[in-house]
């Protein structure tokens, strides 16, 4: 239901014309899910229709500039569909007050050709309160809908899973420092001058530092400690609603009160204004002798997209790194899960040589093993054969992968293609669809998706902002090329070998 200040921009709008606005909203919603379109999507409304050209708009400048920088094709796309006769698309800030001045100053800009914008990611959920902060405390929502709330006087952060304490995380040569480093903080009392500020972890996917995280997070909250645990994800959704909500004073007040900040995936830090508030939101809180702790896929070296400031942040505290799972590790993590099955399946027997196969054969994280126990429990009480190494061998075949022996980079990519096809990086990034531009941009979308580990989403972030379902159709149609064109598939091979081995 629009609210009367959305009303209002809808008068003088033919009926038909409203019905087939609400057949494009909700198209939109069943493409991009309900968290992405309540994110984004919900305060967008059609304004009017000057002969080819339609007007659309939302509250915030701010708004403006995401939606233009990430949704433009896909909005013109589903519009085109609707409005046979609409060819021009334009998004502008609600406010009447500053429209005119808006347009005389910047100029209306149709979405096909999008500006240089704030590069954020949609979806966080986080309330702000007056006084107590609460991380993962439950909360009343009725769906998870990404907007900040204030809640009987607390900020609720990313939930807390309370399996993951310091009890059961599982201690090894290559995490030996980092659970180290996270139990002295959460050791710290009160008032007292932190040791290690920022702490920085950094890890491959899966091998415990969400985990570690979360258990500083449930020791400082025991320990009496105003904490906060947020993903990245949720702090800059939390500032673009306090920005909406015309909240962000309070905002920062209530974030920097706190005792300990614990950051995950920092790594989807991105735009320019939240890099910004997250710089000087860790500067207070340092000053003021607080905690910050967080967490990464990489070093601070490898993060490209953020603020230089923010680095030197990063950098001039602790940095350590969870290392991949020796086999004494794995091995105890399988021994653990599977006493854990147990609990819940008695009959659920796996021999020795068996474990000792799968921590051999799994080498790459706790996840992958996590999923070689439950192709293991499946085996048992859906086949009802007992397991040997030879059933397990083809229970868990996908999950044996090959390592890669170097970490490949998507700027190394980009740069790569654009070379060898003798285009810009800058062109690959554009929005330009000519043939001599297109092809190498899928070509480095399916190397990015092939050679690194970075998933459909951060991939088109990194390809200007583009959808997860543009990176999709690209590797998908580099797969059919290649199988068809001799030529193609020496080039990719060649492509492949030069990152591989450079």
């Amino acid at each position: 239901m629009l609210d009367k200040r959305d009303q209002s921009t809808q008068e003088g709008i033919a009926v038909e014309d409203r019905a087939r606005w609400e057949r494009v909203r909700n198209r939109l919603r069943a493409e991009l899910g309900e968290a992405v379109y309540s994110s984004w999507f919900t305060r967008l409304e059609l304004d009017r229709i000057d002969g080819r050209t339609m007007q659309l708009t939302v509250p915030t400048k701010f708004l403006k500039s995401w939606v233009q920088s990430h949704y433009a094709s896909r909005i013109k796309a589903r519009v085109g569909s609707e409005f046979k006769s609409v060819e021009r698309v334009l998004i502008d800030v609600r406010s009447s007050a500053r429209k005119a001045k808006l347009r005389d100053s910047e100029g209306d800009q149709p979405l096909e050709h999008p500006p240089a914008a704030l590069a954020e990611k949609p979806a966080f959920s986080s309330s702000l309160a007056e006084s107590d902060f609460t991380a993962g405390a439950p909360s009343q929502r009725r769906a998870p809908r990404p907007s900040a709330r204030v809640e009987n006087g607390a900020i609720i952060g990313s939930p807390l899973d309370r399996r993951l304490s310091f009890s059961t995380f599982l201690v090894g040569p290559s995490n030996q420092l980092a659970y180290a480093a996270a139990s002295r903080v959460a050791e710290a009392r009160s008032g007292e001058t932190p040791m290690f500020n920022p702490l920085y972890a950094h890890a491959g996917v899966g091998l415990g530092k969400t985990h570690l995280l979360q258990a500083l997070a449930h020791a400082a909250n025991e320990n009496r400690r105003r904490a906060i645990y947020l993903t990245a994800e949720r702090f800059m959704s939390g500032f673009v609603s306090s920005l909406t909500a015309q909240t962000s004073i309070a905002f920062k007040e209530r974030l920097r009160a706190i005792d300990l900040l614990i950051i995950d995936d920092v790594q989807f830090l991105q735009g320019k204004s939240i890099q910004q508030e997250f710089c000087h939101t860790i500067n207070a809180l340092i000053d003021a002798g607080r905690q910050i702790v967080v967490a990464a896929d990489r070093p601070p070296s490898e993060l490209e997209n953020l603020d230089e400031r923010v680095l030197s942040r990063f950098k001039g505290g602790l940095c350590v790194d969870i290392g991949p799972l020796d086999e004494a590790l794995r091995h105890k993590i399988l021994s653990t899960r599977i006493a854990t099955a147990r609990e819940a399946h008695p009959t659920f027997h796996v021999p020795p040589d068996v474990v000792a196969y799968v921590a051999r054969t799994i080498v790459t994280n706790g996840r992958d093993l996590e999923g070689a126990i439950n192709r293991l429990l499946a085996h048992v009480t859906l086949n009802g054969a007992p397991l040997t190494v030879e059933t397990a061998e083809a229970a868990i075949r996908d999950l044996v992968r090959a390592q890669d022996p170097r970490r490949v980079k998507i700027d190394d990519i980009q740069k790569l293609v654009a070379s060898h096809y003798n285009i810009s990086r800058a062109d690959i990034l554009s929005s330009r669809r000519t043939a001599n531009v297109v092809r190498p941009r899928q070509i480095a979308m399916y190397l990015s998706k092939v050679l690194t580990l970075r998933s459909l989403p951060e991939i088109g972030r990194r390809f200007g902002g583009r959808d997860h379902t543009t990176v999709l159709h690209a590797v998908r149609k580099i797969e059919e090329l290649a199988s068809k064109d001799k030529g193609l598939s020496e080039v990719i091979d060649l492509l492949k070998r030069i990152l591989s081995e450079s």
